[in-house]
């Protein structure tokens, strides 16, 4: 089985002004789907970011890997490394953490390499990546402070402003009934910390057996990060399971850890394997979200997994604004992560889109079952794809920028990390 031909197609799905400390969700978000078809006929899918610097990258390889072999994954990254010296980062200047972009170009192709060896092999994605230790794996209700949407000409609203705890509260109320969420989760950093402490102490009410967590991705000092965890109750007792990138940089977060026992996680200051080290000597973090989108892949988050169980630190899993072919990559990888022992971010519930056959399918008490037909177990629906990428063209976003399209809905707004 070698690989003959691939295709990278942009595409734009309808979003909403979901908040972060940074600014505010365009009316799209952008994904590029990736095809990979081999000489006995089968093709293989992967789905990743689709800003210009990750979709330049990935039509930057992608001839590179004619010929290659979907089982030799060594040589797949050795072709993305030379298609890609000195390649640099994916992300906007406006993102608070970067990725390289070797490693998300490289993930984007192992998924579908492996969804191809799969398919051959008449196995699903995790058992070639060690096994399922779980038959369903659980998600969060992934909450977000939003704006009412003011452009509807690519997509209509959901739940129309969110700026207040009480209205927070009842967008969970919706999330919990609509999906059976059985965990939250809270993208703070978007309102002063006091109400943000309302409301999670509001959640707490209305939700008591719900673990609960909040990321403010960068947006509080120490001191505020203190008083927002002495407010809560600590550990003990307290409201928080565990609390995720209160504030900016390796050295403030074991500022904060060597003055705290609750449990800090990050997806902002480990995302590469040698950041592990660095935050294991400094005590920086508790715990790290894996991604198959740059953990370099499905195997690189398994690895990010081991690494993680051999320095005693815990295991959840980041999302991104994502489709299904992302779901089901996240699915195999969290189904074969042993350590995996906090519930999933997902952002699907955000969307009303997809792109793959069947649609859209709801969650059951907030979990997901793993896949057990061959390969990933997803299929393309080309119609969906071509009336996305349809949107791409005439939407004419090609990159994220959260903090311009903030000014949207507040001119004056002026981007500060820390904030408060």
């Amino acid at each position: 089985m070698r690989i003959v031909e691939i295709r990278v197609t942009p595409i734009a799905v309808p979003d909403v002004p979901l908040a972060n400390t940074k600014g505010v969700h365009q009316p799209v978000f952008l994904r590029s789907v990736i095809e990979v078809e081999t000489d006995c006929g089968r093709v293989g899918l992967g789905e990743t970011y689709g800003a210009a610097r990750t979709l330049a990258g990935l039509r930057s390889v992608a001839p590179m890997l004619e010929g290659l072999d979907p089982w030799n994954l060594n040589d797949l990254r050795q072709r993305t490394e030379t298609a890609l010296p000195d390649a640099g980062g994916v992300n906007a200047p406006t993102a608070l953490a970067d990725h390289k972009l070797v490693d998300v170009v490289y993930s984007a192709f192992e998924i579908a390499c492996l969804d191809l060896a799969g398919q051959q092999a008449g196995r699903p994605v995790h058992k070639l990546l060690g096994g399922a230790v779980r038959d369903t794996v659980s998600f969060g209700g992934y909450l977000f402070f939003k704006f009412a949407k003011q452009d509807l000409t690519f997509g209509p609203d959901i739940l129309g402003e969110v700026m207040t705890p009480d209205a927070l509260v009842d967008q969970a109320r919706w999330m919990v009934g609509e999906y059976g969420f059985r965990s939250l989760k809270l993208k703070g950093g978007v309102l002063e910390p006091d109400l943000e402490i309302e409301t999670l102490l509001k959640l707490r009410e209305a939700f008591p057996h719900h673990p609960l967590r909040i990321d403010p991705m960068g947006a509080w000092t120490v001191p505020t990060a203190l008083r927002v965890i002495k407010a809560l109750g600590g550990v003990e007792g307290g409201v928080l399971e565990y609390l995720e990138d209160p504030c900016r940089g390796m050295d403030a977060m074991a500022e904060l850890s060597v003055q705290t026992d609750m449990p800090l996680a990050t997806n902002l200051v480990v995302v590469e394997f040698e950041q592990v080290f660095e935050a294991v000597r400094k005590n920086a973090v508790q715990i790290v979200l894996s991604d198959p989108h740059y953990w370099r892949g499905a195997t690189g988050s398994i690895h990010l997994g081991q690494m993680c169980r051999a320095a005693g630190l815990g295991v959840s899993m980041h999302s991104n604004s994502h489709l299904g072919i992302s779901l089901a990559a996240m699915l195999h990888v969290a189904a074969s992560t042993p350590n995996l022992t906090y519930d999933c971010d997902t952002h699907y519930p955000w969307s009303s889109h997809d792109i793959v056959k069947g649609g859209r399918r709801p969650f059951a008490d907030g979990t997901w079952p793993v896949p057990t037909t061959p390969g990933l177990g997803v299929e393309l629906d080309r119609d969906a794809l071509a009336d996305l990428h349809d949107l791409y063209s005439r939407t004419m976003v090609r990159d994220r920028d959260d903090t311009d399209e903030m000014l949207k809905y507040v001119p004056d707004y002026v981007r500060k990390v820390p904030r408060w």
